[in-house]
């Protein structure tokens, strides 16, 4: 991302040309701002110019085509190209922003409208348009109209089904995880351009309440002059908590009224015209009220275009602010200590462990397991926790957490389900954190279905965490699914330590366990999505969907054990809900777990399900791909349209644009077994990154000291001599700067 932001960069400093109407320079930065820039450009892109909130940009290559559209500012004439090219922020004219959310889920659509201020009306350029979403965010969908252009994305069907890790997403695709960008391309200077996204994304759950995060924070340089254009903001919320419990606002970040409640389900509306846009992001909460363990079963009937004929259920439970007592805890921890694993994700997992080793209770038990070729452990046992044993494990994992070797993940487990097999008082639970693919995957899903199978309610628990892209992220999903525990994954470095911590949180915050459905016997091929319903956490509601044939009865009971062995039932009411639509709530969901099933069973007939629910839900999956299709809008009328049909001649011309990055794929085990370190998008060899810094540093700093505009009319009034001399002379500076590059290259720096 540090050439996104320095494209900005650049883009702002081509940006100080414009005049715009009324004869006024654009926006400056509050005061003191720019002075902070300036510091922090000295050493390297300002983070800060990464996108906040839905940006548009003009990618520049052409600096002379960057003028005022209507009103040249007769500014002097720049010469040559930008490679790579500058990127100037947008000016926003208006945005629209609608929420919904339900159960566990947000489902937001923005709808924004942008100015090309910055390219004169004779010239084009492309524009760049970059969405930041929420948490665990997916994209949806997403429609640009430009003039006579209209651009909208469609899920389509794919025979290759190979990912390509290393493709250009120039045009398109997730930049970075939860950053969505597309590229219209050839934009006439002063067009508007309007563009809607769809996406969905996570709720946050903390201690009983719901929160929604959007990223919705705008720099100061897309504001429109205000005495010219006039801002509206809007923003709309729906709220529908699933079940008949009262829904208690907790907080809001922007001032939004309340316009209807009806039961469980609240609406609310903000909309003004403002000064300047939103200068920070929307965020907000509620609770639904409930003192024990409560929830719902929620059931839809199925449509003629679902995928398949059966009727969705979905059971919905949450923790309550009961207080319940969580199980006594038997944790082995095993990390991934390949030589893929060395540097700063190694350097975070370990400081994750040991922040989630302090977070066990005292009568908790555990033991720490790394692996790469071979196998190491803490103790030959587990231990028993206390500050002895903990910073014991605390210095033996700052000795043995180094990277190095291949991958072997079914030793380990194997190891680790013969430490718990003993345990009789506490709940066995294992972590396995790896960031690499290996060959027998199968093998493992396989062994651990028969092992947890066999030793039945008291199996281990067994949580998954992938890091990075070069993990197969469904084989870890399908072993959490078997091992009744939870998966999460890291694809940044910078997020690996907070993803993990939330990840422990859930996972080791168990309530009830061994969750039974009764009164379903009747209904005909019933199927839950996941391989087994995992216990209920105190840090996470329970979320679980399936398909059956029949009618359910009034009521349903779940059964389960707290952690003093007793049984706990819990009476839901099944309800048939038309506000929410259950099919668009779970399809993310549906989808990763039927791949992953797909993926296990190597079964034909579910790629099909999965492909169908993918295409008919607009949601990309591994056996299908997003496109965006560009259409021409010829102004034609509808006589002319009748009789263009009739005589059988095409419509307005289309083109397929592919979206990269959508995909996770079943990962890579030729970069598991070189040990590539590159399946995260911020981690690059360390040797060819100082190269390249070193090498591009010496460059930068000569063409710095030139400007194209004297240079050319400083080489005009230059006699043969004059240019021999400085030939010469630039040729012995070029040498100097290779020299002072390989210098620092090769010996550090140093002056010997």
């Amino acid at each position: 991302m540090d050439e996104f932001a320095r494209a900005v960069e650049d883009g702002l400093k081509l940006s100080k040309r414009l005049v715009l109407p009324g004869g006024l320079p654009p926006p400056r930065p509050p005061s003191g701002m720019d002075r902070t820039v300036s510091a922090a450009a000295a050493a390297g892109p300002d983070p800060r110019l990464l996108p906040t909130a839905p940006m548009a940009y003009a990618v520049v290559t052409d600096p002379g085509a960057v003028d005022t559209p209507d009103v040249p500012s007769y500014q002097p004439y720049v010469y040559g190209r930008l490679d790579p090219p500058a990127m100037i922020p947008l000016q926003m004219k208006e945005v629209d922003l609608a929420i919904d959310c339900a159960l566990d889920a947000a489902h937001v659509t923005l709808r924004a409208r942008w100015w090309l201020h910055c390219i004169t009306r004779s010239r084009e350029c492309d524009v760049r348009l970059v969405v930041p979403m929420g948490e665990q965010g997916s994209i949806l969908g997403a429609e640009v109209t430009i003039g006579r252009r209209s651009y909208n994305t469609q899920v389509i069907e794919v025979e290759d089904r190979t990912v390509e890790n290393h493709v250009n997403i120039e045009s398109g695709g997730l930049l970075k995880p939860q950053l969505f960008l597309l590229t219209i391309s050839q934009v006439e200077g002063g067009a508007d351009i309007y563009a809607t996204f769809r996406w969905s994304q996570k709720l946050l759950y903390d201690n009983g309440r719901f929160s929604v995060d959007i990223p919705f924070r705008f720099p100061y340089f897309v504001n429109p002059l205000p005495k010219v254009f006039m801002k509206r903001e809007k923003i709309q919320l729906t709220v529908n908590s699933g079940f008949s419990k009262e829904v208690l606002l907790q907080g809001t970040s922007h001032p939004l009224k309340e316009k209807g409640r009806q039961g469980d389900k609240l609406s609310f509306m903000h909309e003004a015209v403002v000064e300047n846009w939103s200068s920070k992001d929307f965020n907000f909460s509620y609770s639904v009220y409930s003192a024990d363990l409560s929830g719902a079963v929620l059931v839809q009937p199925a449509t003629l275009r679902d995928y398949d004929d059966r009727d969705m259920f979905c059971i919905f439970l949450l923790p309550g602010s009961g207080n319940r007592k969580v199980f006594r805890k038997a944790v082995v921890f095993i990390v991934d200590t390949s030589g893929s694993m060395q540097g700063k994700p190694l350097d975070n997992v370990k400081h994750a462990v040991s922040t989630a080793l302090s977070e066990l209770a005292q009568e908790d038990y555990f033991n720490i397991i790394t692996f790469n070729d071979e196998l190491h452990s803490f103790s030959s046992c587990l231990e028993q926790v206390n500050e002895k044993t903990i910073a014991s494990a605390t210095d033996w994992m700052n000795s043995n957490f180094v990277a190095e070797g291949g991958t072997d993940i079914m030793h380990p487990l194997s190891e680790a389900m013969a430490l718990l097999s003993n345990v009789h008082d506490a709940l066995p639970q294992i972590y396995l954190i790896t960031d690499g693919s290996v060959d027998d995957e199968h093998n493992i899903c396989q062994t651990m279905k028969t092992e947890i199978t066999n030793r039945g309610s008291k199996s281990p628990r067994i949580s998954t965490f992938g890091l990075g892209l070069h993990c197969n992220h469904y084989f870890l999903r399908m072993l959490a699914s078997i091992g009744k525990g939870h998966y999460d994954a890291a694809l940044e470095t910078a997020s690996i330590e907070s993803r993990i911590l939330k990840w422990f949180g859930r996972a080791s915050s168990t309530i009830v366990a061994n969750i039974s459905i009764d009164d379903i016997k009747h209904l005909d091929d019933f199927e839950v999505d996941s391989e087994y319903i995992p216990d209920i956490s105190a840090k996470s509601p329970l979320c679980v969907s399936g398909k059956y044939h029949g009618k359910f009865p009034d009521t349903v009971i779940v059964k389960g054990y707290l952690a003093d062995m007793k049984e706990i039932s819990i009476e839901l009411k099944v309800q048939h809900l038309k506000e929410i639509p259950l099919d668009k709530v779970l399809t993310t969901q549906q989808i990763n777990l039927l791949t992953s099933k797909a993926w296990l069973s190597a079964d034909k007939q579910l790629e099909r399900k999965v492909i169908k629910l993918s295409i008919q839900n607009g949601v990309p999956s591994e056996y299908t791909k997003m496109v965006l299709r560009e259409t021409y809008l010829d102004k034609v009328d509808a006589t002319q349209k009748v009789k263009q049909k009739l005589k059988g001649k095409k419509g307005p011309d289309e083109r397929h644009i592919p979206l990269y990055g959508l995909k996770l794929g079943f990962g890579d085990k030729d970069a598991t077994r070189e040990n590539l370190i590159t399946g995260f998008g911020d981690v690059r060899p360390a040797e060819k990154s100082v190269i390249r810094r070193k090498a591009s540093g010496c460059c930068s700093r000569l063409a710095d000291c030139f400007c194209c505009m004297c240079c050319i009319k400083a080489c005009n009034r230059m006699n043969d001599q004059c240019a021999i001399v400085m030939a010469q002379v630039c040729a012995a500076l070029s040498c100097l700067g290779c020299y002072e590059c390989c210098a620092e290259v090769c010996c550090g720096g140093s002056e010997s």
